[in-house]
């Protein structure tokens, strides 16, 4: 019974889903300069526009985004450290940290992300991880559980090696999962910033022209070494849609991230396909003064549509095989997803409509005597 309620269910959602419209990604000379390149919406993660975004390449200073993302996880902002003597000295772009300095996170955090600091990344690798190698360690288990399959971090900083590589899609992803923290989003979207710790004060600019130049730009992250070429991660929010775009090795990088951010705002916006509150199956529900529960939406299910195609979305209900009285409204009790082929696009959590109270001795004495009075 409870299978046979949900499939019906199911049944109307996939034809409202399968009613909206969205264009499948393709490969589009947008950015004609780059080796690699590809642009996503943000919380969907879905793939609007590509160019060998699978190819192994390395990313250069692009590699900041996770050092940033996992600092931000694992550490404490106003937290001031030392500098560790691995991170001073370091070749490269340089915030020009002292040996032993004592600076906070925070001024790290900015130090990387604006002036792209090699030994800032080195001093939090160090206060994360407990050494390059440590955090390294950390880095790859990030990136196997955020989907990505083909890279691998040696540096926090992405100063050559050959066994430290990303793909397009791979940082995509990366930078996606970045800018879902507001904190990281604070950082990368800051156009100056002066330092408060430290033994001296120090004042950043941005390097990512997208945050002047284009409307509605708010990251994320430019790199560049000789082997790694011109590298760009970038993001702009136009309405209430958000995309970010990844080009590697790209001579022609910011002209050719405006080309891509304007082709994924002008073709594409959020829609809602699904409203939180509805009903999306019903559950049977076993000791309690009701047998069956309605489970709704907690959240709206919003993905990027365009005009030129349908999409193939299929919808999965995930619930535990047994609900037990009693069950208060509001209570969690499965999810929603909703995919792509084989790619998890949105989920939402499917919860309790109403409270059910569980059945009790007195319930059914109280049953059996209204019984016999009638």
């Amino acid at each position: 019974m409870k299978r046979k309620l949900i499939t019906c269910i199911l049944a109307a959602i996939i034809t409202l889903i399968s009613a909206v419209p969205t264009a499948a990604a393709s490969e589009q000379q947008l950015a004609d300069s780059a080796q690699g390149a590809v642009l996503m919406e943000r919380t969907t993660g879905k793939v609007l526009y590509y160019k060998s975004a699978h190819e192994k390449l390395p990313m250069a200073s692009t590699t900041k985004i996770m050092t940033c993302i996992l600092a931000i996880e694992n550490g404490q902002l106003d937290e001031v450290i030392e500098v560790d003597d691995a991170a001073y000295a370091i070749e490269g772009s340089s915030i020009y940290l002292k040996k032993n300095e004592r600076i906070s996170v925070r001024d790290l955090l900015y130090g990387l992300m604006l002036a792209s600091g090699n030994d800032a990344a080195v001093a939090l690798a160090c206060h994360v991880g407990g050494s390059v190698e440590g955090f390294a360690e950390i880095m790859n288990k990030k990136a196997k559980s955020i989907g990505c399959m083909n890279t691998n971090f040696v540096t926090p900083n992405g100063l050559h090696d050959d066994a430290h590589y990303t793909t397009a899609y791979d940082l995509g992803l990366i930078a996606c999962y970045a800018m879902g923290n507001e904190t990281f989003r604070e950082v990368v979207g800051t156009t100056y910033y002066k330092s408060e710790t430290g033994e001296i004060t120090r004042t950043w600019k941005n390097k990512n022209k997208i945050l002047w130049q284009y409307e509605g730009g708010n990251g994320v992250k430019t790199g560049y070494t000789m082997r790694a070429g011109k590298c760009l991660v970038f993001s702009a929010m136009r309405d209430s849609m958000e995309v970010v775009g990844v080009v590697l090795n790209d001579p022609n990088m910011f002209n050719d991230a405006k080309s891509m951010l304007d082709y994924g705002l002008d073709n594409f916006s959020m829609a809602k396909v699904l409203s939180a509150g509805e009903v999306i199956a019903r559950a049977r529900v076993f000791n309690g003064r009701k047998n069956v529960l309605a489970l709704e939406l907690k959240d709206n299910i919003m993905i990027p549509v365009s005009n030129d195609e349908y999409a193939n979305l299929i919808p999965r209900i995930i619930t535990a095989d047994a609900i037990n009285a009693p069950v208060t409204k509001g209570e969690v009790l499965g999810t929603l997803e909703i995919w792509e082929e084989d790619k998890l696009l949105v989920k939402s959590d499917l919860v309790a409509a109403q409270d059910i109270d569980a059945v009790s001795f007195e319930y059914f004495w109280n049953r059996v005597i209204k019984r016999f009075v009638a």
